[in-house]
């Protein structure tokens, strides 16, 4: 499996995003291609109404907000961990979500103050009633 890389990066898009972080510690060759941004976008996919048919038209603002493995790691992933794997999210709210998170980011930076607030209710550390 580690001579073809798109059969492997086939397998490793079907895996969940924790077991997919872990696959990318196998070796060299995993981790080269658990990086590549059409693996996330399939676990993204999944995670989304409508699967990945729905982000298509998405693809070019999720790549200039910083990627697919981005967009899951602060947005879907906990969003999923938060309501559970059986939830489908909507993706102009997660993207909403992503690209308000990364403006407030930037501004943050520029103007020195702390970590954005757009996401704080995903974080299970500090849990925040949304009801």
């Amino acid at each position: 499996i580690n001579d073809n890389g798109d059969l492997l990066a086939e397998v490793l898009g079907r895996l969940d995003g924790r077991s997919l972080a872990a696959a990318g510690c196998v070796c060299r060759v995993w981790a080269a291609v658990s990086r590549r941004e059409s693996v996330w976008e399939a676990v993204c996919g999944r995670h989304v109404e409508g699967g990945a048919a729905a982000g298509a038209g998405a693809r070019p603002v999720v790549a200039a907000l910083g990627g697919y493995r981005r967009l899951y790691r602060l947005c879907l992933g906990p969003a999923a961990d938060r309501l559970g794997a059986a939830a489908r999210l909507s993706l102009s709210l997660s993207l909403s979500l992503f690209s308000i998170d990364c403006y407030e980011r930037r501004l943050g930076r520029e103007r020195g103050h702390p970590r954005p607030a757009s996401l704080l209710f995903l974080d299970h550390n500090n849990p925040v009633d949304v009801s």
